[in-house]
């Protein structure tokens, strides 16, 4: 197949280009490197052929905007870079497939059990006001020009060097300052992206919405054990749970800074967990455990 990726400099677009290589044209288009060099939240992308697949993961994440124009980046990048790369893939002939990486932020809860695609989309925040705005374009566009629509939305990333906050665990765990809260017993989803990779070209050609994850949903005492004994480094030890509210208090008091404050304490001792049972009963998606993975792989 002829297939184009965006985003293919980013975490989960390196993991693509590895499960898609073998039998498939990958035709990478990124900013600064690939087959087409486009920042695609400022022009419009000049195509020069047509593609059987298209898979978008470039996007704008792992940032809280502080300001406004910071807020604006996340609509710039996520809502009109989709736009313009729709259009330019007009221009030129539609594929056959689309698949559009979005997240499970678009549900916007910081708590809950077992979230399934159906369940209303509540975002506020820019991120995932951005991403639900994203996929709208994406599914109407589809509709349109009777392509094949699929939306992957996905929880916490895993794999080699990874980003966001699991990389700022990693750095802390690393360095011996990172803790637990409260025992570190909230569950939270998370998936590898290597995973997620190799099931694209299966559930492109079947489309549809699904949650993704590995099923199991660790707690962070169990992630942080299984990275500390991979890396070889002390367990982490363990903050009680009226200290860190006591700190996050003192966070809402001092304001931005401050790295920590209640409701980031919230977040972390809270259980977030997605359903992935209609991809699992749909397209028979099945992922490898995250702490199976970590007993032989260092992240």
């Amino acid at each position: 197949m002829q297939v184009l990726l965006t985003g293919a400099s980013g975490f989960l677009g390196k993991s693509i280009q590895v499960a898609l290589s073998k039998g498939n044209s990958i035709f990478r288009l990124s900013r600064t490197s690939g087959d087409y060099k486009v920042t695609l939240e400022n022009e419009i992308p000049n195509f020069n052929q047509t593609f059987d697949l298209v898979i978008h993961a470039a996007g704008k994440a792992h940032s809280v905007p502080k300001t406004e124009a910071e807020k604006k980046q996340f609509y710039d990048v996520n809502i009109v870079g989709t736009q313009n790369l729709l259009q330019g893939l007009v221009a030129y002939g539609v594929p056959k497939q689309f698949v559009y990486i979005s997240s499970v932020s678009v549900y916007g809860q910081e708590e809950g059990f077992n979230i399934a695609e159906d369940f209303p989309l509540a975002a506020k925040d820019a991120y995932g006001l951005s991403k639900i705005e994203a996929e709208v374009l994406v599914q109407e566009w589809c509709k349109q020009h009777n392509v094949v629509c699929t939306i992957l939305r996905l929880p916490l990333l895993v794999g080699k060097n990874p980003p966001g906050n699991l990389g700022a665990m990693l750095r802390a765990i690393d360095k011996g300052y990172y803790f637990n809260i409260g025992g570190g017993k909230a569950r939270k989803s998370m998936v590898l992206a290597q995973d997620v990779a190799n099931f694209i070209f299966k559930v492109a050609a079947v489309g549809g919405i699904y949650n993704l994850t590995d099923g199991f949903h660790p707690n962070f005492s169990e992630l942080s054990t299984a990275i500390s004994k991979q890396k070889k480094k002390k367990i982490p030890l363990n903050l009680p749970l009226f200290i860190a509210k006591l700190m996050g208090y003192g966070g809402d008091i001092f304001g931005d800074n401050v790295p920590i404050n209640s409701s980031k304490i919230r977040k972390i001792t809270s259980d977030l967990t997605f359903d992935d049972s209609k991809a699992r009963e749909l397209v028979g998606w099945q992922p490898k455990s995250v702490l199976e993975y970590l007993k032989s792989n260092s992240l």
